[in-house]
């Protein structure tokens, strides 16, 4: 008959939340193992001379509880196949709750060939929601203290914080909370709920989360659910919520009547409002414009959901693969120690993934994948670089200046001899092709460039309006000399913006 190892649950609090069935396997047990010492039921079993082994001498052993548990899980299997003889081993609250150990174990005992039977036991979560009285089916959530992130906070529904070891968690989990919910926010802090004469439950603000210096192994805190739309809309699903009622029957009739082509100058738009918020350097303006763009994509997702073709779900999945899959130096075995070797890998999962679609990838110009709606100046300055890989470039600044004003005779010459508009369209297109190549030589987006070209412009004349109607004078009857003259008055004061 093989060996065997029960695990069974101590409860959450004393000997009052011991179930008969689990009291009567720790009094037949020949082998009784108890992962700490540190719970209230361990008096009553000394009380009741039950003789037992504990690991708590692991825990000043090694450096983190990962190893602490990897090591309660090999001493305990050892001894049951060195002693040929079956045990119990008892841990705090449930088994299945909070409890890594049992999680190894069932791994190593399926290995080893040992026999696992798992029974229950209360769990704090019992005694949570009778001490803090909160029905779960309400909407629950549990969260471990020691490995909290704000992107799991869900404050429509009751979260239990459980591991609270000591303030100095508490005090990374009130931070993590206070991502989310105001700082003067009440919560519930409980410390060995159940436990008769130990019990205590008060109710805080945020802010005073990690005063107490009481916290220990019996440690909880409960947030209660908000219904403050402020909290609830700092959640995307909220946001995708909103936009599906927009564009159902109920919702608003301008909304139901887009279609992708009806709102697509609406993404350009939004686009560039966005870059000209980041040209302002205006964070407030940033946040506002970035919020106006994410709709624009949320409307696009939200229509083609409607046809079932695919939802902002499949949006965000796809992104985070795309992601992880383009940076195999972070996420995987390949190494970057720089930036252009990280845009080498990316651009070398780029040709794998054109290579799974079939495309044929030796056989296509370098040139295709340049999306064809992509504004001019910067298609130009993305043809160049790529033709630039290959080595089809210029080898010194002096050459791209040579070309430039190589452009520029041509294009005067076709001006002062030729009458052709198409061919002055075409060498004036030489000439800009030729600058964007020399913006690129001296490593100067030729966009920002010309962007920072208008804002002075624009601040420079602004300059001479302003003048004018100082002086009393109207600009469409001033002469061009005076207009240079104020122009040049602003350009001396180096107004730019």
């Amino acid at each position: 008959m093989p060996l065997s190892i029960t695990i069974v649950g101590l409860g959450s609090g004393d000997e009052n939340q011991l179930s008969l069935g689990i009291w009567r396997k720790i009094q037949q047990s020949e082998q009784l193992y108890l992962r700490t010492k540190q719970h209230p039921v361990v008096q009553f079993l000394e009380e009741n001379k039950i003789g037992f082994h504990s690991f708590d001498h692991l825990y000043e052993s090694f450096n983190s509880f990962p190893e602490v548990y990897d090591a309660i899980v090999r001493e305990l299997t050892q001894a049951v196949l060195a002693k040929e003889k079956d045990a119990v081993y008892a841990v705090p609250g449930h088994p299945m709750l909070a409890e890594s150990t049992v999680q190894l174990l069932k791994k190593q005992c399926e290995e080893l060939e040992i026999e696992l039977h798992i029974l229950g036991g209360e769990s704090f979560l019992d005694q949570s929601f009778l001490r803090f009285g909160f029905d779960p089916i309400d909407g629950f959530q549990l969260l471990d203290a020691t490995d909290m992130k704000s992107s799991m906070l869900q404050p429509q529904l009751h979260t239990i914080i459980a591991q609270i070891y000591d303030s100095f968690v508490a005090s990374d989990v009130k931070l993590t909370l206070m991502e989310i919910y105001p700082d003067d926010y009440e919560v519930v802090v409980g410390h060995a709920l159940g436990v008769e004469g130990q019990e205590e439950i008060c109710k805080i603000p945020l802010y005073e989360l990690d005063h107490d210096q009481t916290y220990g192994n019996l440690s909880l805190v409960w947030v209660p659910p908000s219904s403050d739309e402020k909290l609830l809309n700092q959640s995307f699903d909220r946001l995708r919520e909103i936009v599906n009622i927009l564009r159902s029957p109920e919702g608003c009739p301008w909304d139901r009547e887009q279609t992708h082509q009806s709102i697509r100058k609406n993404l350009i738009e939004e686009t560039y409002e966005v870059i000209e918020a980041i040209d302002d350097q205006d964070p407030e303006a940033m946040c506002e414009e970035l919020g106006d763009l994410l709709m624009q994509v949320m409307l696009h997702a939200q229509m083609e959901d409607e046809l079932g073709s695919f939802t902002i779900d499949d949006v965000v999945s796809g992104l985070i693969e795309k992601l992880i899959r383009r940076h195999p130096h972070v996420f995987g075995n390949t190494s970057a120690s720089n930036s252009e070797e990280a845009l080498q890998n990316w651009d070398q999962m780029k040709k794998e993934e054109k290579k799974k679609k079939g495309l044929d990838v030796e056989n296509l110009s370098l040139l295709s994948g340049v999306p064809s709606g992509l504004p001019s100046l910067m298609k130009a300055l993305e043809y160049q670089k790529r033709a630039a890989k290959v080595g089809f470039d210029w080898e010194t600044i002096d050459q791209v200046f040579e070309k430039v004003a190589e452009e520029m005779r041509e294009l005067t010459d076709e001006i002062q001899t030729s009458n052709d508009e198409d061919r002055k369209k075409e060498e004036l297109g030489d000439v800009l092709f030729s600058l964007i190549n020399l913006s690129r030589f001296l490593k100067i987006d030729p966009d920002e460039a010309i962007s920072l070209a208008n804002q002075k412009f624009f601040y420079r004349f602004s300059y001479i309006e302003k003048e004018l109607r100082l002086r009393g004078e109207k600009i469409d009857k001033t002469s061009i000399l005076v207009m240079e003259e104020i122009w040049q008055e602003a350009k001396s004061k180096g107004l730019k913006k």
